[in-house]
């Protein structure tokens, strides 16, 4: 093992035995076998892993739900036992996996901070010279000598994430904990975690907030069914991690078009096509008139909602150009939007609408018809609709 490397994993892998059936007893299970029937399936969830986490590495490990990334966790926690491959550690190695595990409610928060150390592999001796560091950086000194089931859970999260990232190791291992306790806890921990990208520390980091592996790691894997898909610069992996789910939240939404999209269908959107760059995002809408009369007063109209639902931005053809889209009988036309990019980082989705001036009923509404990820470092954010350029074809 390189002397520079904290942790080198090279062709791993590890399968689990899911229960299929129950042997009632010895004759069953007797029976079951001499008719090759097995009681189990055989679950592959890492096949042929191998990377390596240099000393000083801010390591993240992104990928979906069911992909194998905490398994993988535990099997550098030596939790697990890898069925082929291995797995070298330089240095002592603190886990922060499961929350509270470890702990006991019928003691103290101190008793508790002692006998979570012993279990992480620290003497007492060590545990005191950290003590006063975790219980600062907890801000439970008040409640230290109180019984662990008096503490809310928060107090609990606090206490448990405190003696993770303050214990004296060398390693750390993290399982989707970045954003624990309340926001001033919260921002604490943003500013630990940055202080550490200037240290000798390594932090291996499990999670699925795309903005945190942007803004920590300096390098970063994906996994997608078992196997690394992508490796190396983390605006790359996180990039390759967002397209991932637009691609399945795409799928979802063919199966099911009408229950987001209602209208009279007279004019209806054919196509939306995004294509995001650093400066601006390009929306290309292929619209059709669906009647044997020409159309000469369509409004073509989007809203682009963030994660949370909110509008961040929005495009009202007529408002801004001060004109209507003429369409001939059974026309396509392709209307070629550029909006400045002024989007934080994350997922957007789209809402179109197609209106007929006079028409009481809208002709196309398509609720989240598009989702697009935003990958680049543009800090800035706006509530309000951007500047755009458009153009007719």
């Amino acid at each position: 093992m390189s002397k520079n490397y904290a942790v080198e994993v090279k062709n791993l892998y590890k399968d689990f035995k899911l229960p299929k059936e129950q042997s009632s007893g010895i004759k069953q299970a007797i029976i079951n076998a001499l008719k090759g029937i097995k009681g189990y399936e055989k679950q592959s969830v890492l096949k042929n892993i191998s990377f390596n986490v240099e000393k000083g590495d801010f390591f993240g490990i992104v990928g979906r739900n069911g992909s194998g990334k905490s398994t993988l966790l535990k099997l550098i926690s030596q939790i697990y036992t890898p069925d082929k491959g291995t797995i070298k550690v330089n240095g002592s190695l603190v886990p922060f996996i499961e929350l509270g595990v470890g702990f006991n409610p019928e003691l103290t928060g101190r008793e508790n901070i002692f006998l979570n150390g012993a279990l992480l592999g620290f003497s007492r001796n060590e545990m005191e010279s950290m003590y006063d560091e975790i219980v600062n950086f907890a801000e439970l000194e008040r409640f230290m000598d109180q019984k662990l089931k008096n503490y809310s859970s928060g107090m609990q999260v606090r206490l448990a994430f405190s003696i993770a990232i303050k214990a004296k190791g060398d390693i750390l291992v993290l399982d989707e904990v970045l954003a624990v306790g309340d926001e001033a806890f919260q921002k604490k921990c943003n500013e630990y975690f940055n202080s550490l990208k200037n240290s000798d520390k390594t932090v291996i980091l499990v999670t699925h907030s795309m903005a945190a592996v942007k803004q920590f790691c300096n390098k970063a894997i994906l996994i997608s069914n078992g196997k690394i898909e992508k490796e190396g610069n983390p605006v790359d992996v996180s990039f390759e991690y967002s397209k991932m789910f637009i691609d399945q939240e795409s799928k979802k939404k063919n199966d099911d078009v009408s229950a987001n999209r209602y209208g009279s269908k007279d004019v209806i959107y054919k196509s939306i096509l995004v294509t995001v760059k650093k400066n601006e995002v390009m929306i290309d809408a292929i619209v059709k008139n669906n009647t044997e009369k020409p159309i000469n007063d369509l409004n073509v109209c989007m809203d682009f909602l963030d994660s949370n639902k909110t509008i961040c931005s929005g495009i009202n053809f007529y408002e801004h150009e001060g004109r209507w889209i003429n369409l001939k009988p059974r026309q396509m036309k392709k209307i070629h939007f550029a909006i400045d990019n002024l989007f934080g980082y994350g997922i957007f989705t789209i809402t179109a609408a197609l209106k007929v001036e006079n028409d009481i009923e809208m002709a196309d509404c398509w609720k989240d018809a598009k989702k697009f990820s935003n990958t680049y470092s543009n800090n800035q954010y706006y509530s309000v609709i951007m500047p755009y350029k458009v153009v007719e074809e």
